[in-house]
């Protein structure tokens, strides 16, 4: 294989990965901008939509059913947990907040555990048939169904921003929320609605992901920290921001890995968080004194 084709294979791949990343950021962005709170446990909401969907489809149900299923199973679960955990110490530091998540992130990964076990599982690609050949590189056919996702919830959820009620309400908690509420708009509402919307895409990229690597109970560890990592770099007011740090992310590991050591993949992801947190606080499209949507 040529070099040429070999950079075009890590990009590829990284770009599966990255897709990931990039909807787990999503959630961070979306959870922050609204209510000031870092939600280490996003990568939790990864882990249980892919756990419920081996599950369902362990017991006969149609792939399509099993996805929606899970998003919804891992939605009444995040909005019990925003409203009986998040919601009851929304007046507590941030400090205190971030501490909290931390601790319902260890709390769902030891219950999954003990429902789930620390055997792996894995789920069959969504369709059949073999990779396909682009420049000398290869890519599977789940791993467009990753990227797929991705831009498809990217579309979604700027259309929901930009045209829906719910996406404008969202919009003014995150401009101010007295005004917000000035203007009959709940920001405890707004709270919840935000936890269950990001649950819904941690979910969405569990399952996709399910088929291409093993599904256990502490796969949304990595997954929420490198999620974290791509919302920093991107910026933790963007959502495009988000989005474009998780793809930049999965394939900036992807040549690391490649090209120096495997060994050297999540040391990599740490060391750009560093450097962004030194050099530009803010993200690449972060802003400093307003936030963008």
């Amino acid at each position: 294989m040529s070099l040429a084709s070999e950079l075009l294979q890590y990009v590829l791949s990284g770009l599966t990965m990255g897709g990931i990343y990039a909807l787990v950021a999503l959630g961070f962005v979306i959870i922050h901008n609204v209510t000031g709170i870092i939600n280490f446990a996003q990568g939790e909401f990864v882990m249980l939509g892919a756990m419920f969907m081996v599950t369902l489809i362990g017991v006969g149900a149609p792939t399509p059913l099993a996805i929606i299923l899970s998003v919804i199973l891992v939605m009444i679960v995040v909005g019990i947990i925003e409203f009986g955990a998040i919601r009851s110490a929304k007046k507590a530091s941030p400090v205190t907040l971030v501490i909290i998540t931390i601790g319902l992130s260890t709390a769902i990964r030891g219950i999954a555990l003990l429902v789930w076990g620390t055997n792996p599982y894995k789920l069959a690609p969504f369709t059949k048939g073999g990779p396909y050949h682009i420049g000398g590189a290869t890519i599977v056919p789940q791993s467009l169904w990753v990227i797929g996702t991705t831009a498809v919830l990217l579309a979604l959820t700027l259309f929901m921003f930009e045209y829906t009620y719910w996406g404008k309400a969202l919009r003014a908690c995150m401009v101010n929320k007295f005004a917000a509420r000035l203007m009959g708009i709940s920001p405890s509402r707004m709270s919840l609605f935000a936890f269950v919307f990001s649950a819904a895409l941690g979910a969405l990229a569990g399952m996709v992901i399910a088929p291409i690597t093993y599904v256990t109970y502490d796969m949304g560890l990595m997954l929420g920290l490198k999620g974290f990592v791509a919302a920093v770099l991107g910026g933790l007011s963007s959502t495009p921001g988000a989005v474009i740090g998780g793809l930049a992310l999965g394939v900036i590991e992807s040549l690391g890995a490649g090209l120096l050591s495997s060994g050297y993949k999540d040391g990599i992801s740490f060391i750009i968080l560093l450097l962004v947190l030194f050099l530009k606080p803010g993200g690449i499209f972060g802003t400093s004194g307003t936030k963008r949507v």
